[in-house]
């Protein structure tokens, strides 16, 4: 795989919901890992054909699940999500002892300094690209975070 795939399928996995995706081939390994609620998928492929039928098996008559309700979804649509513009590990102050660099209530303006993204062992400072009120921190400080993986809800003022 190249870069440009292995950034493709990030993108997919972080918007097809799934918690967590590996791939294994003869000498690449990869796992992408997101942190949304878990959504478990189990896939196999079969190594070699089967070289004999399987005999049939009798299986129970199903019952259908009874769906589960959600609780009510917040209402996100009136705010901007600020995302994460690299792979790295998300830092919200300079280093332990410093104070946050933003915290829910704030009021930020573009160019402000929101958080650290530490990458190959450079430490990035991101910027605010917009100006709002920070309504929501949706990563936990020192976490892994994705490319493109959603990091504050701005509300825009």
């Amino acid at each position: 795989m190249d870069i440009k795939q292995i950034q493709e399928l990030i993108k997919f996995v972080s918007r097809s919901g799934v918690n967590e995706v590996a791939i294994e081939q003869e000498n690449f390994k990869i796992t992408i890992k997101t942190n949304q609620a878990p959504t478990v998928v189990h896939a196999s492929v079969p190594q070699a054909p089967l070289l004999q039928a399987a005999a049939p098996v009798a299986t129970a008559p199903t019952v259908p699940a009874a769906t589960p309700v959600a609780p009510a979804a917040e209402d996100t649509s009136n705010y901007i999500t600020v995302k994460s513009p690299m792979i790295g590990t998300f830092y919200r102050s300079a280093s332990p002892d410093k104070p946050m660099f933003v915290n829910v209530g704030d009021e930020i303006g573009t160019g402000k300094v929101i958080c650290i993204i530490e990458a190959m062992k450079l430490f990035n400072e991101i910027e605010s690209e917009v100006s709002g009120r920070i309504v929501k921190i949706l990563v936990d400080n020192a976490s892994p975070v994705e490319y493109d993986q959603p990091l504050f809800l701005v509300e825009p003022i």
